[in-house]
């Protein structure tokens, strides 16, 4: 098994065992910053040797996904899982999200493999943190005149997550592949020791929410299960409809499988203040992400593999 995923069991357990272990907030916040920033400069010089007009295409099939995901499933937590009209939508848009620390593992997983895939997908990942916070915010609250969409504008582009990954990539997109050699060894180099961090305490964070289940598990453990599975085959097919490698439509699965905790809890406590943040972030982290984490990447690598054989 890879060794970051250890760090992810190893928190996970400790977190369970109610171990004395919790990484400071300041160095949580400096490593979710390298990150962040990682991704965001590994796109960007990736994007430099390649013309914005051509990846255009792929930017608006994802801004589509972003809406339609959260609509395909706010029905069946109104309906099914009979959360009131605020935690469906809440829990609609962290699903039609995305989440940066699944995709950072997908990353690794496939640097470990000496895989290959489009460079522009950081792009994507930054694209995909906005549609589906608007869309929740219209399903818990509809139109109004009187909502302050300033606040709400600057809350989802100007999110901590989104600010660091666009800045990331234009600096990378900017500087090219020779402009960030110097600084190459902490934010390449080191990519897998930061992410190992980052999982450790992802896994506390995980563990945290298991209190949760109790109360919400019996609908939220299905749930958060197999609407990744779903929408990972949905990533997928689309993925194989925008032409991309094998790598890349795994990439992409992984996209639309995952399920936010960074930008879209910010977007929704600011502008749905009634939705429950523990119904939604016990989904997103307490069991969309570990699943994601330890199942899901391999299954959407096959998903992928099974895909481009068939075509």
């Amino acid at each position: 098994m890879d060794p970051i995923l250890l760090f992810f069991l190893f928190g996970l357990a400790a977190g369970l065992l109610r171990a004395e272990l919790r990484l400071p907030s300041a160095i949580y916040d400096f490593v979710s910053m390298l990150l962040l920033l990682s991704i965001g400069l590994k796109g960007g010089v990736e994007l430099a040797e390649q013309p914005f007009l051509s990846v255009l295409p792929d930017v608006l099939v994802a801004i589509v996904m972003g809406i339609v995901l959260p609509l395909l499933i706010y029905p069946v937590l109104r309906h099914v899982g009979r959360f009131k009209r605020p935690d469906a939508a809440s829990i609609a848009a962290h699903y039609g999200s995305v989440s940066v620390g699944t995709f950072a593992v997908a990353v690794a997983w496939l640097a470990t493999r000496e895989i290959d895939y489009e460079a522009h997908l950081p792009l994507l990942l930054v694209v995909l943190e906005m549609p589906a916070i608007l869309v929740g915010i219209v399903l818990a609250r509809g139109f109004s005149a009187k909502m302050d969409w300033t606040s709400i504008g600057h809350e989802v582009f100007l999110g901590k997550g989104v600010v660091l990954l666009l800045g990331g990539l234009l600096i990378g997109w900017i500087a090219g592949p020779e402009g960030v050699e110097p600084i190459g060894p902490l934010f390449f180099d080191l990519f897998k020791g930061i992410l190992a961090v980052f999982l450790l305490e992802m896994g506390l964070i995980a563990a945290a929410q298991a209190s949760s289940l109790k109360r919400h598990g019996l609908f939220l453990l299905p749930f958060g299960t197999l609407v990744p599975i779903l929408f990972g085959s949905i990533g997928t097919g689309l993925g194989m409809l925008m032409g991309m490698s094998t790598g890349g439509t795994m990439l992409f699965a992984v996209l639309a499988a995952s399920a936010s905790y960074i930008a879209v809890p910010a977007a929704m406590r600011i502008s749905v203040p009634q939705a429950n943040p523990t119904l939604s972030l016990t989904a997103s982290l307490g069991i969309t992400f570990p699943f994601n984490v330890l199942v899901g990447i391999p299954l959407y690598w096959k998903f992928a593999e099974w895909a481009h054989g068939a075509g």
